[in-house]
């Protein structure tokens, strides 16, 4: 969870996620993002509303999202 201006910092795992070239809040895209392993990337939230999938793109695609994979702004 994270306020409506966006900011929060956001630990995505997930499994090679080294070539990662987007990570989404929804439609919007991170203000930012790290990759900081092929299992690891920390993105900061874009400002939003509601409750979104976070997304991650890779070269092999982008990232079905799951019930795991929301975040809410408040």
């Amino acid at each position: 969870k994270g306020p409506a201006k966006g900011g929060t910092h956001v630990l995505v795992t997930g499994s090679d996620l080294s070539g990662a070239t987007a990570v989404d809040f929804g439609t919007v895209p991170a203000s930012s993002f790290e990759v900081v392993s092929g299992r690891i990337i920390v993105a900061t939230a874009p400002a939003g509303s509601g409750t979104v999938a976070v997304t991650v793109t890779t070269p092999g695609g982008t990232s079905v999202a799951t019930a795991k994979d929301q975040f809410t702004y408040r």
